[in-house]
């Protein structure tokens, strides 16, 4: 599943007359590089999300010989957790881990490692890194999720109460998940429905659920969602043969 309804608001004002999704990197829109890495690493079935321009995205698609299905959330937009949700009929025939990514993150991860690195038991798996940034997500020893943390202001958000994030190993998350089919039902049993983000429900259920992150070696990533990104993406494309 590629997250591609978002408003784009980091990059106006390319955003106000298209989606983000096809804002165009070395040539091409960002969808595009995406759906292209995750083809040549065997991937064959898509589900693609739509809100802001969806009529674009639609059209493009349609363009391509990718083999897509549309989750339409042009009436409302469902954040990334409520979006996954919302994306469960076409996702459950899927009886094996499925993999969820954001449409403006561009790196060099090989998605092959990813799958190798799921374990059997995981909910979810999410692909951290260790680099600078304000906001981390903590782990133990054991690469298992245990909270949240803002480095500007202290904030620590855990289902273990008085989390001291200073114990804990800070990593920032990559925008790119493999996702278990039973995180519908575990959606449902602890009361998450409509729009809320996918971080709430990792920390809300991460003590009773099995949730890892996965640290790829030389993780080159950018965030393309911004303006000042977008060149620094277009040279992870050249380097490693996007086009």
């Amino acid at each position: 599943m590629v997250f591609a309804a978002g408003l784009g608001t980091r990059l106006r004002p390319l955003t106000d007359t298209m989606p983000k999704a096809l804002v165009p990197v070395a040539g091409k829109p960002l969808l595009y590089h995406v759906m292209n890495k995750l083809r040549r690493a065997g991937y064959d079935e898509f589900i693609v999300n739509v809100h802001h321009f969806p009529e674009q995205i639609r059209e493009y698609l349609a363009s391509t010989d990718f083999k897509v299905q549309i989750s339409d959330e042009s009436e409302d937009l469902l954040e990334t957790g409520g979006g996954i949700l919302h994306a469960e009929k076409l996702i459950l025939p899927c009886q094996e881990p499925f993999l969820v990514h954001n449409v403006d993150i561009v790196s060099n991860l090989d998605l092959a490692w990813l799958q190798e690195k799921t374990r059997p038991e995981a909910l979810a798996t999410l692909v951290v890194s260790d680099r600078p940034t304000r906001r981390y997500l903590l782990f133990d020893d054991g690469l298992r999720l245990v909270g949240w943390t803002d480095t500007a202001t202290g904030e620590v958000r855990s289902p273990y109460p008085g989390l001291d994030a200073s114990k804990y190993r800070k990593l920032a998350f990559a925008g790119i998940h493999n996702l278990s089919p039973r995180i519908f039902e575990c959606m449902r049993t602890h009361g998450f429905s409509g729009r809320f983000p996918i971080m709430e429900f990792y920390l809300k259920v991460c003590a009773s659920e099995p949730i890892y992150g996965a640290i790829p070696e030389n993780l080159q990533l950018v965030d393309a969602g911004k303006l000042e990104s977008l060149a620094p993406a277009e040279e992870i494309i050249k380097n490693y043969l996007y086009i």
